[in-house]
């Protein structure tokens, strides 16, 4: 029986115009043997969302830096901020 790779949304919220972390953890998740897909930098989340819609991606990950990010984040011990 043959697996599909692991398909990975990775993208870059908000304001912030630095993308070197995204593009190292793409690069990882790369050799890890997963398929990315990187969409690059200041995108909405209607842009990201329909992007994971569309590529049909297991997991989305976003690069955000919190004090630039309008969305907020999300903790893993209490929820959205």
């Amino acid at each position: 029986m043959r697996h599909r790779k692991i398909r990975v949304l990775i993208a870059k919220p908000g304001l912030d115009g630095h993308d070197r972390g995204a593009k190292v953890v793409a690069r990882g998740l790369r050799d890890a043997g997963m398929e990315v897909i990187y969409l690059g930098l200041r995108l909405t989340p209607e842009q990201i969302a329909e992007a994971a819609i569309q590529e049909d991606v297991d997991v989305v990950g976003l690069d955000c830096l919190f004090i630039w990010c309008p969305y907020g984040f999300v903790s893993q011990d209490s929820g959205t901020y």
